[in-house]
Order: structure tokens, then C-alpha cells, then sequence
């Protein structure tokens, strides 16, 4: 189970990015994939989730600006996100719950056991 997740960077706030999350070694679309992020000085958190029946979650820091999206045929899950704000300054990463265990990270009533690596977002003027 590998995953990578790509696409952060500096941007001014009201700014756009993408991040994506590409997988191998299993397919994206049999298990619940996330995206959390964390802050300097600050706790992982979750930001929002694709379940393998394609239901979406999204923190109330995210709804309405962030959207999640997988492309079954790239294996690929990605984090859309509009209206970039400093506080979304943070390093993202993704994770699915395949194979977690109960002391994995939980969010949403799920555990997350395999992370990708993170990608830095700074969001700044």
C-alpha cells in the first residue's frame, strides 16, 4: 500500500489548488480515502473524505470551498480547493483506511492506517 500525495505550494490568499492523491498497490475506489492536514504547533485534523460508495465528507473549514473527487481510472483521489485562506496553511496529507487497526488515527468513526508523505500548502501574501 503506497500513496502520493502531490500538488501544494505558495499561494495568495483567494487562490486555488489541487492536491492529488495517487495510489498503487491496491485500488483507491474499494476503500474510504481522506484528507487531513496539520499546522505547526497544531493537531492532525481531518478535512475531508471520499468513501468507496462515493459519499463526501467535508470539516466546516472546508465546505463550500474544497471539493473531493476520485478518478477511478488514475487511481487518483484529489483535493480541490478555492478561496485559499492563511489558515490552510498547513502540510496535507492523504490516507486510506485499508488495512488500519483501532489505535490508527480515527476520523468520522474510521481509522486511518496508511499515509502518503504530505505536501506543504502555504497560503500567504
Amino acid at each position: 500500500v503506497q500513496l502520493q500525495a502531490c500538488g501544494g505550494g505558495l499561494v495568495q490568499p483567494g487562490e486555488s489548488l489541487r492536491l492529488s492523491c495517487a495510489a498503487s498497490g491496491f485500488s483507491l475506489r474499494d476503500y474510504d480515502i481522506g484528507w487531513f492536514r496539520q499546522a505547526p504547533g497544531k493537531e492532525r485534523e481531518g478535512v475531508s473524505l471520499i468513501s468507496s460508495s462515493d459519499g463526501t465528507w467535508y470539516a466546516d473549514s472546508a465546505k463550500g470551498r474544497f471539493v473531493i473527487a476520485r478518478d477511478n481510472a488514475k487511481n487518483t483521489v484529489y483535493l480541490q480547493m478555492y478561496r485559499l485562506k492563511p489558515e490552510d496553511t498547513a502540510v496535507y496529507y492523504c490516507a486510506t483506511d485499508k488495512g488500519a487497526h483501532t489505535s490508527d488515527f480515527e476520523w468520522l468513526g474510521r481509522h486511518f492506517g496508511s499515509w502518503g508523505q504530505g505536501t506543504q500548502v502555504t497560503v500567504s501574501s
